[in-house]
């Protein structure tokens, strides 16, 4: 289950798919995020899984699992143990045991085991997603299973995947890391949210995942791979204020994945510029020498508070929708000449503003 296919080339598991944590006692999070988008019902389910100072005995040592769905509604539970929480440092493939009538050391569990013998957790990997939490005041719930088929990894689809951040997120240099696992997938399986079961089959998919010892000071975030009438075209753009070594710095980045193809803007090859309000509309303009790409994403939603990890444990420090609307276009630059190769409209595109200092909107690039 733990193994990919020998070549690397055949393979769409991307770098830094392996958990992280180097068993030190400095302060750590490592978050995960899997979504699967119902086009048909125009909804979306989100699952955000996150451990903090695994080493235990820490202040803010623990995990939890976070759900967004039907109309943005929000469900979590945290996991105060640890020692239940298992991952692997090879491949993408994590866990979390919170009610259970098992004695063993948590694993990962064939789907009819965990279903028999965990009451409240989650497992997930490359190509499965299971689990079930609930809310104990008032008794709302979310039970999930699904397969996943990945389609795009991180970069063209016949090479070597690449790292969302570049190489130097191998590093300490630059933190929190962040990492693309799945520009799209199809996901096939059933959610039960509150006592109503939505079944899908072939449904778009999407992972990524963030890790370190420091927190971003500010953010925001754009995902879409369920457009009208192109079913094949995935997006992900996000910039943020992290800390690198002594010093600040802001930088975006959009990647776009669509018929075989990888279009990437990132700092080292592209200018990338944008102006997000405090909520409710992002607009980001990227270049480089071969392609420009328009992003406009706003929404009418009030969208969701969520948690995250900060400096003083997971807390509410962000806002999402999963149902913001989306225009795109890319261009492609040849000779002194523009000329639009695809244009796209999601309304129900991923958006996220994150951090402090909101008042205004931020500008940068």
């Amino acid at each position: 289950m733990l193994s990919i296919l020998a070549n690397p080339l055949l393979s769409l598991q991307t770098p830094h798919s392996g958990y992280h944590w180097d068993q030190s006692e400095r302060r750590f999070f490592e978050g995960w995020y899997y979504r699967v988008t119902l086009p048909q019902l125009r909804q979306t389910f989100a699952f955000m899984y996150s451990i903090e100072d695994p080493i235990d005995g820490k202040p803010h040592s623990g995990g939890a699992a976070q759900v967004l769905g039907i109309d943005d509604e929000y469900i979590c539970r945290t996991f105060p143990d640890v020692k239940k929480f298992w991952a692997s440092p090879e491949v993408l493939a994590l866990g979390h045991w919170g009610k259970t009538n098992l004695q063993t050391k948590a694993k990962y569990l064939i789907p009819q085991e965990f279903t028999s013998h965990i009451q409240e957790g989650y497992q997930a990997t490359a190509t499965l997603n299971q689990g079930i939490i609930t809310n104990p005041h008032n008794g709302n719930y979310c039970r999930w299973e699904y397969e996943i088929k990945p389609i795009y990894g991180w970069g063209n689809p016949n090479n070597y995947q690449q790292s969302t951040a570049g190489w130097l997120s191998s590093l300490q240099i630059f933190e929190p890391g962040w990492q693309i696992l799945m520009a799209h997938g199809l996901a096939t399986g059933w959610i039960d949210w509150n006592g109503k079961i939505y079944e899908f089959t072939n449904a778009p998919a999407y992972g990524e995942k963030n890790w370190g010892g420091a927190f971003p000071k500010k953010w925001f975030w754009l995902n879409c791979n369920s457009f009208t009438d192109k079913p094949d075209l995935a997006l992900t753009a996000g910039g943020g204020r992290r800390g690198v070594l002594w010093w600040m710095e802001s930088v975006a980045m959009v990647g776009i994945h669509h018929q075989g193809k990888f279009y990437e803007f990132v700092p080292w090859n592209s200018q990338v510029s944008w102006n997000i309000h405090p909520w409710g509309r992002w607009e980001i303009v990227a270049k480089n020498s071969n392609y420009e790409v328009l992003l406009t994403g706003t929404t009418n939603f009030q969208g969701t508070p969520l948690r995250a990890p900060t400096e003083e444990g997971l807390a509410f420090c962000c806002r999402d929708t999963m149902q913001g609307q989306l225009d795109l276009e890319l261009r492609e630059l040849s000779g002194g000449k523009i000329k639009t190769i695809l244009t796209a409209h999601s309304d129900l595109c991923g958006l996220e503003v994150g951090g402090e200092n909101w008042n205004n909107s931020w500008q940068g690039g």
